[in-house]
């Protein structure tokens, strides 16, 4: 039988280098491509990955994960099992994530504190749940053909429940026996190994810590007395397992991941200390000591330290690397005193396999690694005296706009709003005729003039638009963005961006996550022009769009030297200056975006009040000057509303828009009479091509009344239109209209 091996990943990046899942995925839904061209490009792209890892220095079989999912792990696991109905069916699979003419797509939320999306299994008491295995061998099979032995990845059955909609715990023993089968076809196609995620040991979800225990050591116990199986390998990624850490020594698998990030122990010193529960236990443990989250090249040092301290067998990274970019070496751009202190996903390989051969057999590594520590340490980048300055001079602790909500919702009535006015959330469709001027203003192909003219095109259009539609608060549409948060990353002092660190955030989504590498300033305004040329091209309001504090730090890279307080109150000053220039612009509402706010919620209850104060505080020093007569709006993502109630109505917005459409209203019910503020639930999915129908809008909006009155409910999309194509978007919003004015005529 095959050793667990020494240095390993918990999963890659799966959407390619240069982003080939992405352009396979668009070309299939586009019908430029067949399903075997489709299956045919991806297969390539596993191949290439593979031989990329080996090259890499990781060469013991089943050091490799097949951590492989067309759209989405969940969703891949869900199918495998048997939890989720579809088989191998590939545009079963593709309905389910994205919806058609005839169904609408699975919901859609934030996996643990990252901004990468899972589609949520639906399921219910007594279900059928009938295991798919052949998807799994044939990725194996594959492999080894290519000559490869690689580590089947799936996600655990304690975490796949724990997700679900609803949580029904009853279904665990009949998944369990799906699980035992893939085990068993796994073992029939000569595996040794199997890789199984539970990070919902590390979490507080609605299912208590002690009752996850129960239910994992009860699903574990039984899978791991199965004869017909391979060796387990449970990771427990994103977080400290506390109760589930016992659990599993409980049951012993073969191997067992915990995670060792900076983000861990810096919030559970006594982590390592827990780890002694595998003392003495038939169990290799292996240290996910790389940050599999951020991007600050590893003191290798330090990881020494701590690898010898809980007596791990093999060293891993903390989480799967889908969460950072493909590698350094794709970069031209990067500052060169700051790139030294950086590390990808192959450069995080290539520290797990010095860790592994420790400082004599690799002294380069090391020897990079004090450098990139020394040199950070000692530069002047980081620092900025008169940006601390002013944030010490805030005052401590909450901050509160004046006047309070009510009267500033009686000087806004001058906006001359209707019943159930309507809105977007800011963008519209990037269109190809943007993208080709951005890159050939990029590369040169065209003056500043000519750019700017071929925005201001582009504005021009989405404002008549609008107007056309009958929409009553307009946004300039932000073709000037190549991102909600990169765009400000760009014009704020203290980040640097890449070129090519690309970050799957959903299905072909990507994003390019900024790095915020020291104190945060505004130069100068950086989107009224924008918002005034808009504004003068319409009677009606237009939004100023702004991203907020923690979303821009949310969806970017983070300095690990300082509390995230520190950057929140930073970048929340830099903002409160960009308000008081759209307001000298003439600009009535402005949108605070804060999709994010949930997302950074830490996993552990006890460690959420803190991070909630200072998330608050931050949104609120950016309107804190604002005039009552200027509507603030923020928006907020997919998320688990009812946990963070508190403190989105302690945002003290004037209107506050969340994603609803999927939830059917669902989120509406946590509403109770401390929201004081308007609210504008999302009645069309953007996420999904699918064009809603008038008459299932008129629908949402009717179950909105239900939670919220009429004079404080706002009609509006779940989200930016950035993604989608005019195509799809005219004819649903024209629906979103119509079904507000059959709402509103019937108030």
């Amino acid at each position: 039988m095959t050793t667990f091996p020494k240095a390993t990943i918990e999963g890659y990046p799966r959407i390619g280098a240069n982003r080939e899942l992405k352009r396979a995925l668009e070309s299939y839904w586009a019908g430029r491509i067949d399903a075997d061209t489709f299956r045919t490009t991806t297969r390539a792209l596993r191949i290439d990955t593979y031989n990329h890892l080996r090259d890499l220095g990781l060469t013991e079989d089943y050091a490799i994960p097949a951590d492989v999912a067309y759209y989405d792990q969940v969703l891949e696991t869900g199918l495998t099992v048997g939890l989720i109905a579809g088989g191998t069916d590939l545009d079963e699979e593709f309905a389910l994530a994205r919806g058609n003419d005839s169904r609408v797509p699975l919901e859609m939320t934030k996996w643990f504190d990252t901004n990468y999306h899972y589609l949520v299994p639906e399921v219910e008491a007594g279900q059928d749940i009938t295991p798919a295995p052949e998807r799994i061998v044939r990725l194996v099979e594959e492999a080894r053909e290519a000559g490869h032995t690689v580590r089947p990845a799936l996600v655990g059955p304690v975490t796949l429940l724990a997700l679900s909609k609803p949580v029904e715990w009853s279904l665990l023993d009949k998944l369990v026996d799906a699980y035992a089968a893939v085990f068993a076809a796994l073992k029939d196609a000569g595996v040794e190994w199997v890789q199984v995620a539970e990070p919902a040991l590390v979490a507080d979800l609605s299912t208590p810590d002690a009752e996850l225990a129960k239910y994992t050591e009860q699903a574990w116990s039984k899978l791991l007395e199965a004869e017909n199986r391979p060796n387990v390998y449970v990771t427990t990624p994103y977080g400290s397992a506390r109760e589930g850490l016992n659990a599993l020594a409980a049951v012993a698998p073969e191997a067992v991941h915990v995670d060792l990030s900076p983000w861990t122990l810096e919030a559970n010193a006594d982590y390592p200390a827990r780890v002694a529960a595998f003392e003495g236990k038939d169990t290799t443990l292996v240290a996910g000591l790389i940050d599999g989250r951020n991007v600050w090249a590893a003191d290798l040092r330090k990881k020494v330290e701590v690898l010898n301290a809980i007596g791990a067998a093999s060293v891993s990274t903390s989480t799967s690397l889908q969460h950072v970019p493909h590698t350094l070496n794709a970069e031209k751009n990067i500052p060169v005193d700051v790139a030294p202190w950086l590390s990808f996903a192959d450069e995080k390989i290539e520290e797990i396999t010095a860790l592994v051969a420790g400082e004599e057999n690799a002294p380069e590594a090391f020897g990079r690694s004090d450098r990139a520590v020394r040199t950070r340490a000692e530069s002047t980048r980081i620092h900025n005296a008169a940006v601390t300055d002013r944030v010490a001079a805030l005052p401590e602790g909450t901050v509160q706009r004046q006047p309070e909500f009510a009267e500033r919702q009686q000087a806004q009535k001058e906006l001359g709003l209707p019943a159930l006015p309507t809105t977007t959330i800011g963008s519209f469709p990037q269109t190809t005729e943007i993208r080709k001027a951005r890159a050939d203003h990029r590369n040169g192909e065209l003056t500043d003039e000519q750019y700017n003219e071929a925005l201001k095109t582009e504005v021009k259009n989405v404002i008549e638009l609008q107007e056309r539609l009958g929409l009553d608060v307009l946004v300039h549409g932000e073709p000037e963005r190549n991102d909600m948060v990169q765009y400000f990353a760009e014009l704020l002092d203290g980040f640097v961006v890449t070129e090519n660190g690309w970050v799957q955030s959903y299905g072909s989504r990507c994003t390019r996550p900024p790095i915020v590498v020291g104190d945060v300033s505004r130069p100068e305004a950086m989107t009224t022009e924008w918002s005034a040329y808009a504004q003068s091209l319409s009677d009606k309001p237009v939004k100023g769009m702004l991203t907020g504090p923690v979303t821009i730090l949310a969806w970017s890279f983070k300095r690990d030297d300082v509390p995230l307080s520190v950057s929140a109150d930073q970048i929340g000053v830099a903002l409160a200056d960009e308000v008081a220039d759209l307001e000298k612009a003439g600009i009535k509402v402005i949108q605070i975006d804060e999709p994010a706010l949930r997302e950074l919620l830490p996993l552990r209850a006890d460690d959420r009040p803190a991070y909630l104060d200072w998330a608050v505080r931050a949104f609120r020093l950016v309107a804190l000057e604002a005039e009552p007569t200027t509507q603030i709006h923020t928006h907020l993502c997919y998320s688990e509303f009812g946990q963070i109630i508190d403190a989105v109505a302690g945002l003290d917005a004037d209107v506050t828009s969340i994603e609803a459409a999927r939830s059917k209203m669902e989120l509406l019910e946590d509403i109770d009479e401390t929201f004081h503020a308007e609210i504008g639930p999302g009645v069309y999915d953007i996420h999904s091509p699918r064009v809603p129908s008038k008459e299932e809008m008129v629908e949402l909006i009717k179950a909105a009344l239900d939670n919220v009155p009429a004079d404080r409910l706002w009609v509006n999309p779940d989200c930016g239109l950035k993604t989608r194509g005019y195509a799809e978007v005219e004819p649903a919003l024209a629906n979103m209209v119509a079904a507000r004015d059959e709402v509103a005529q019937g108030l």
